[in-house]
């Protein structure tokens, strides 16, 4: 996992905890994920599957992939052309006449082309045999092809007045526009080490080598919990104090997209033995890979999180980050368990400054998120010894080489999901400072669109 761009060094203000109760720094918190994750992954290592192609785009390659012939399998035309032997062109100053043969198309297996001819062919066409070089049509006189020839089967026919001829340039060295057997990759030779994340490239090579199934990792699986008593699924309608639940969407959203499969969400109400009973069942019956839940957690009256895992392998403490300042990390009955805050926009930060870097080292997916520099449009305050993760619309640079701008959207509360839909970035403010006027330089995390 790559280090926080943004975190400061060791004996800067806010870094690190001053010492018992004190707010864990984000890079101790990063670090304690992914040795969770590390160690989660290292008991139950993810198993594999077979998939067709289309199937297996945006997965991870599970085992090394040999070509399992040539690729090309014959050597074929680069382009529309005459097939010809160098050997009648060689040593001839100028131009030479050569009789023309049957045209050879793609898709067929031509011919051995005799002596002292040439044989139009087409792009991608098997080169017949006694042919080891391509004319281009272009350098040819006529540069056109003329009708079909009938095949020329004894190399003693004469040049008839009837049959065509075409003149073309001496000289041609051997292997000229010929793509050889073999000249992509060789049968036998590696064609995608495991470990290779399949995209239209790598899907691409595996159909040209003729393989319609491949070996991936299975995707980690998640089971994702939300809280609350005032939280409604979305389509349902309000009752006073309630709200619709967006985290829920979002975590599934984010997860999925980061290649993990959610086996279940799932909204709890504010009870801790309802809360523990339903995650119990839950975790014997779909054996997930990662819990996450998103809120209880905090240091109201009504934690059920808190509360219904008190005998469980799980620290809840706080990280000095804003939003999402209260974290929870541990094991539940032996799996991994991570626990986020309830606001939305915290749920996402939480996910992005920790889960998805973790995930990404791990498995090797996600890939990270592109980070850049970028000046402030207007000047902002963070609080003291936290690192603030901010949203903002990125503008590239005007000119190549050039150093983007931010523009800050919405405020810092973290339920503020209008500022985080209208944003393309995360701006990192980092612990030490409490003052970014504008012009100042930041780091900032693209966010896909």
């Amino acid at each position: 996992m790559s280090s926080t761009p943004t975190s400061p060094p060791a004996d800067a203000p806010g870094a690190r905890p001053a010492g018992p109760g004190s707010p864990r720094s984000v890079a101790e918190h990063q670090e304690a994920v992914l040795n969770l994750l590390s160690a989660g992954f290292r008991e139950r290592p993810p198993g594999r599957e077979d998939t067709d192609l289309l199937g297996a785009r945006g997965r991870i390659l599970a085992a090394d992939v040999a070509a399992p012939g040539n690729l090309p399998p014959f050597a074929n035309s680069q382009m529309d052309g005459y097939a010809v032997s160098s050997a009648d062109l060689a040593g001839v100053p100028g131009r030479a006449e050569l009789a023309v043969a049957a045209a050879i198309p793609a898709g067929s297996e031509p011919e051995a082309l005799a002596p002292g001819t040439a044989a139009p062919i087409m792009t991608g066409a098997m080169l017949p045999s006694g042919a080891d070089a391509v004319v281009p049509i272009e350098q040819a006189v006529p540069d056109s092809f003329p009708p079909a020839a009938p095949a020329l089967r004894d190399h003693t026919t004469p040049l008839a007045a009837d049959r065509p001829t075409v003149v073309l340039p001496g000289g041609v060295p051997a292997g000229q526009y010929v793509r050889g057997a073999g000249s992509d990759i060789r049968a036998g030779s590696l064609a995608l080490p495991a470990g290779t994340i399949l995209g239209p490239g790598q899907l691409g090579l595996l159909a040209a080598l003729g393989l319609a199934r491949v070996p991936v990792r299975i995707r980690p699986r998640i089971l994702l919990l939300t809280t609350g008593d005032e939280v409604v699924e979305p389509g349902r309608p309000l009752q006073p104090g309630q709200i619709h639940d967006a985290n829920t969407t979002l975590l599934r959203a984010l997860l999925e997209e980061a290649g993990t499969t959610v086996l279940l969400t799932r909204v709890l109400a504010d009870s801790p033995e309802e809360f523990r009973t339903g995650l119990q069942a839950d975790l014997i019956s779909l054996q997930p890979d990662l819990v996450i839940t998103s809120g209880g957690i905090s240091k109201g009256a009504y934690e059920v999180v808190k509360q219904g895992l008190a005998d469980q392998e799980v620290q809840f403490l706080p990280v000095a980050m804003q939003p999402g300042g209260p974290q929870g990390i541990g094991r539940v009955s032996g799996i991994p368990f991570l626990a986020f805050p309830g606001n939305p926009v915290s749920c996402v930060v939480s996910f992005e400054m920790f889960l998805r870097p973790a995930l990404g080292s791990v498995t090797g997916l996600p890939r990270p998120r592109p980070e850049l520099p970028a000046v402030l449009t207007g000047g902002v305050q963070s609080p003291a010894g936290k690192h603030q993760v901010r949203r903002g619309r990125y503008l590239p640079p005007a000119e190549p080489g050039g150093t983007g701008q931010v523009e800050l959207v919405g405020g810092a509360s973290s339920h503020l999901v209008h500022a985080l839909a209208s944003s393309n970035a995360l701006v990192h403010l980092p612990a030490g400072h409490e003052s970014f006027p504008a012009g100042t330089k930041v780091t900032v995390w693209l966010l896909d669109r």
